[in-house]
């Protein structure tokens, strides 16, 4: 007796319907709908080699969106991570580079330096705020 695993327990489909998953048989039945419906409403109007053709096209997006997935989303994820990219969030994108190191080297080299001074020496003509309140 042989039992399959799969590599990535995500991957795990549960066969419901004809060898289909629950999504892919729904999306399948939705699809024969409504091919049946727009055989039976355009029948009439426009013959039967072109309507089966309208047919074909109605019902192929339905099929798709119930088995394929990329990137691991299902359709309706992927369209919904689509819309957002693409309408919600803002289209345009700036890069900045800012070269942090570059700047704080050039603000030291332009920083005007106050000399030092020994403890009580000071320049001549200076005075401090205390000399300047005694008068």
């Amino acid at each position: 007796m042989e039992v399959k695993i799969n590599k990535e327990i995500r991957d795990y489909t549960e066969s419901m319907f004809f060898g289909l998953s629950l999504r892919q048989f729904v999306f399948s039945a939705l699809a024969c709908l409504i091919a049946v419906g727009v055989y039976f409403g355009l029948r009439p109007l426009l013959g039967l080699e072109i309507t089966s053709w309208v047919c074909i096209l109605a019902a192929f997006p339905f099929a798709v969106i119930g088995f394929v997935k990329y990137n691991g989303l299902t359709a309706e994820r992927f369209l919904m991570a689509w819309f957002r990219s693409t309408f919600l969030i803002p289209k345009v994108l700036t890069f900045g580079n800012t070269n942090v190191y570059y700047r704080l080297l050039h603000e030291e080299k332009h920083k005007k330096r106050t000399p030092f001074h020994r403890r009580g020496s000071r320049k001549k003509g200076v005075k401090k705020k205390h000399d300047q309140n005694a008068k």
